[in-house]
């Protein structure tokens, strides 16, 4: 699906290259941007209505949200939340795009819930989003990986098309219908990070983290055992140790939550060592 995306991608800009280019159609309140037309980071090609919807619904997209969109075009990610009653934000380095976002804001009666600021992607402040809806390359995500693995623990990242290099996606969907290149969305949860020693009344948990997967051990009553099943989903962790399923909640140096084995009990451990 990938090179076949990737090859819909390179057949288009082929079209439109060989027409003289694409530019955008006059300007001020008369712009129309092009498919393809050429923008500082990446060429520009929208997402289809369908593609919206469906990355807003595997982001589980409210009301209590603040969505982001990195190169925002011309701003329908960013419209499709504030529909959806979310608080949006487009960063888009074409100040024509921004320009037109805003009108096409005003025009679908969401302008008082978003906002279109000009201004590079790479050097954007996405710490105050709880969803990130995008539709970049694979270099473009790669550099902006710092970005996203520090974000609040729980927020989610829709992505188009393209995975996040090295970061396995917790889901993925397929646009159906009339979609024919650009159908298939990721959805990756930014995770708690846990890796480190954590201390428990009967010993010390050591994780190793990669991600949203775990795993270690846990040196139970002077007994090392394995860590098995492991995994973060935002702030909740789930693993086992010696058929024992355990399952809670990060929240910041302490995780506590249930044990269920021959009975069920509450469990807590507190960091003392980040690795």
């Amino acid at each position: 699906m990938h090179v076949q995306t990737l090859l819909a991608m390179t057949t288009l800009v082929t079209v439109l290259m060989a027409g003289g280019g694409a530019r955008a159609v006059a300007a001020g309140a008369n712009y129309q941007p092009l498919v393809g037309q050429e923008g500082k980071d990446v060429i520009w090609v929208p997402n289809p209505a369908a593609m919206v919807e469906k990355m807003l619904d595997m982001a589980a997209v409210t009301a209590q949200d603040f969505v982001i969109d990195l190169g925002s075009g011309d701003g329908r990610n960013v419209i499709g939340a504030a529909g959806r009653g979310a608080r949006a934000r487009g960063v888009e380095f074409n100040p024509e795009l921004v320009e037109h976002s805003r009108r096409r804001a005003a025009a679908a009666g969401v302008g008082g819930r978003v906002e279109f600021v000009e201004g590079d992607m790479f050097a954007a402040d996405v710490s105050e989003a709880s969803v990130l809806a995008l539709f970049l390359l694979p270099d473009n995500l790669r550099k902006l990986m710092p970005k996203f693995v520090d974000m609040k623990p729980g927020s989610r990242i829709v992505s188009n098309t393209y995975e996040i290099p090295g970061w396995p996606s917790d889901k993925s969907e397929t646009v159906r219908g009339d979609c024919a290149a650009f159908c298939i969305v990721f959805l990756y949860v930014v995770p708690a990070k846990v890796a480190g020693v954590w201390r428990t009344v009967d010993g010390d948990i050591t994780f190793e983290q990669d991600y949203q997967r775990l795993s270690g051990s846990y040196v139970y009553n002077g007994i090392t055992l394995p860590i098995e099943n492991a995994r973060m989903n935002g702030t909740e962790i789930r693993f086992a140790v010696n058929g024992v399923e355990y399952s809670g909640r990060v929240d910041g140096d302490v995780m506590q939550g249930e044990a269920k084995g021959r009975r069920t009990v509450a469990w807590r451990a507190t960091r003392v060592r980040t690795q």
